[in-house]
């Protein structure tokens, strides 16, 4: 007993033991492992113009692929009656993360481990945070965006710099 008192009473101890619960707390708050258990489901219904009951037109859409993260659904530009456009995730399944965006980029959807770090190599704009990781989900356009400078939309990871998954936009 007297050994072990002796022990944690030393500075050495007492700076490893202070070191290694900063170590482990900002591992925690890095990755935020619980994520992986915890899904957001999110419900938005198919957006309409305030201005009149029409349907929204389809500029362009696109099926995401999996890149780190298993992930699928599909991707709906939409522009409703007003004159707004609205980017709309379908029936979107991937993995909980930290710091995950709804990017549009000028980058090549392309398949694998090839396509996990090239969205953020040319231009992108981000369209907010990821809503959740299941559902449907609608973002507004920004109304001065060239929709014709970007050809795809990536579900992006800010902490890691990786996509979870991308698709490639077929114009309409």
């Amino acid at each position: 007993m007297g050994r072990v008192r002796r022990t944690l009473g030393r500075p050495w101890f007492i700076t490893v033991l202070v070191t290694g619960v900063v170590l482990v707390g900002a591992g925690l708050y890095w990755f935020q492992p619980w994520k992986l258990w915890v899904d957001e489901t999110v419900r938005d219904p198919l957006p309409v113009a305030a201005a009149g009951d029409d349907a929204p037109e389809g500029l362009a859409d696109g099926e995401l692929i999996s890149h780190e993260h298993e992930t699928s659904g599909s991707i709906r530009v939409l522009r409703l009656a007003d004159g707004t456009r609205v980017l709309r995730l379908t029936d979107l399944d991937t993995s909980n993360g930290p710091a995950l965006r709804v990017w549009l980029t000028d980058a090549e959807v392309k398949p694998g481990k090839d396509g996990w770090h090239v969205f953020d190599d040319g231009r992108h704009v981000s369209l907010g945070a990821l809503k959740g990781n299941k559902g449907d989900q609608n973002y507004p356009l920004p109304a001065d965006l060239d929709l014709n400078r970007y050809r795809s939309v990536s579900i992006w990871c800010d902490r890691f710099d990786v996509s979870f998954g991308a698709a490639e936009l077929t114009r309409a």
